[in-house]
């Protein structure tokens, strides 16, 4: 039972006629749960949904106020995580939880009707305020990466690399999978001294200097995110690659020049639906006319993605705003319409974001002291805990993924590449 609600159960009296009605609502809502059990207690007393699995343990939550009732009727699976982060309910096992609500996507979309529905419009209206104008994207951006790059060394790799890592045995670290991951994005694309390299979307540095260390190469790599550029350009100061590595606070589409290789880990996520097909015609004028490039994206399915695009979920609303993620014809569709690049590669790893994601939580929530300290109170770090949970369970379902999809110019003729970089990747 996670120990970042502890509000006590609130006796029956609190709940009146309209409470009771919320509640016989949802449970007659989720009556059809496939799977797993999910026992809901709340002070009226406790219902089991589903059908207890032998070889897996009932998922149990705990409401400790009828508001969660209310929460869910009026914004639907975003009340239900407001309402998480409010200590309205407890979970045993949120994962888990996450994990049953996607395999019964039927009743989680049930969640999104009736009076959810105007939450649901209101949602939309503000998410089409957070457009990713040049503007709108460093306002985006600052609102989740400028929460202190304190913060976000808690709980990340030593090379505060923030994107999935790549497994390949049961006993890494997760140090090891996200230096893994480096190494076979520079394989992918045969960097080698003397390249050319820009990168749309610094991070910290990470693989800019992982790069122009390991690799020889010349970085030119680019943020928008003032507290991401600042340390950066500290890291590299301190790593002596003053030469090798350019730091630019920079919107991407404003990068100018040509370059033999490009990557961009994670940031096509930043872009928006409406500015897909310019991030891929970017990419396209970057590059040399044989060159390559990599990217990093996390993904939705396919037949999910123009669903996913008119609605909000709890990500875009508290933790990414403005954010979108797009689906492998999403981007290949964009490709084709603004370059003349050519796939040559794609591979999903999506089981290793979830081990990332699982890393990650357990990091957060054994520094939860530290993050107090920073002055984060206990609704942000309940929102913390759900966000890092949800995104595992999504990932463990395969509702998302993560791939690397590898990209050249028509110059570039020769087939030789390692399509996985001699890595066996583990779940």
């Amino acid at each position: 039972m996670s120990d970042l609600a502890d509000t006590p159960v609130l006796p029956s009296l609190r709940y009146g006629a309209f409470d009771r009605f919320l509640r016989a609502r949802l449970l007659q809502r989720m009556a059809g749960l496939q799977g797993a059990g999910l026992r809901l207690s709340d002070a009226l007393g406790e219902v089991t949904l589903g059908v207890p699995d032998a070889k897996e343990a009932a998922v149990h939550v705990e409401v400790c106020d009828p508001g969660f009732y209310h929460a869910v009727a009026g914004n639907g699976s975003v009340g239900a995580a407001e309402a998480y982060m409010d200590g309205l309910w407890r979970c045993s096992d949120l994962v888990g939880l996450v994990r049953l609500l996607v395999r019964n996507r039927d009743l989680l979309d049930g969640m999104e009707s009736g009076s959810a529905r105007l939450g649901g419009w209101a949602m939309r209206a503000l998410h089409a305020l957070r457009g990713n104008s040049r503007s709108g994207a460093r306002r985006n951006i600052a609102a989740h990466y400028d929460l202190g790059n304190a913060f976000f060394s808690l709980f990340l790799s030593e090379d505060l690399m923030y994107s999935s890592a790549l497994f390949e045995h049961p006993d890494d670290t997760l140090e090891q999978a996200s230096t893994r991951k480096l190494d076979v994005i520079c394989r992918k694309l045969q960097l080698q001294p003397g390249d050319r390299v820009v990168e749309i979307g610094s991070g910290w540095g990470g693989f800019a200097l992982h790069a122009a260390r390991h690799y020889g190469c010349h970085v030119t790599t680019a943020t928008i995110s003032r507290e991401q550029h600042a340390l950066a350009c500290e890291r590299v100061v301190q790593a002596g690659l003053q030469d090798h590595v350019t730091v630019l606070l920079e919107d991407y589409r404003d990068l100018a020049g040509q370059f033999d290789k490009l990557v961009s880990i994670e940031m096509i996520e930043a872009v928006g639906a409406p500015y897909l097909d310019g991030y891929f015609a970017k990419i396209g004028q970057l590059l040399k006319p044989d060159g390559l490039a990599l990217l990093q994206a996390i993904t939705i399915e396919d037949h999910r993605y123009a669903q996913a695009l008119r609605s909000v979920d709890f990500i875009k609303r508290h933790v990414f705003p403005g954010s979108f993620i797009p689906s492998i014809q999403a981007m290949l569709a964009a490709k084709t319409r603004s370059t003349d690049l050519a796939l040559l590669h794609l591979a999903d790893f999506g089981g290793c974001y979830a081990r990332t994601l699982h890393a990650w939580r357990e990091r957060f929530l054994a520094r939860l002291p530290q993050v107090r300290a920073q002055g984060f109170d206990e609704r942000f770090i309940r929102m913390w805990e759900f966000y890092l949970a949800y995104c595992e369970g999504g990932f463990r379902e395969r509702s998302i993924g993560v791939a690397h999809l590898l990209f050249a110019k028509p110059g570039r003729r020769e087939a030789g590449f390692v399509a996985d970089a001699g890595v066996r990747i583990s779940a």
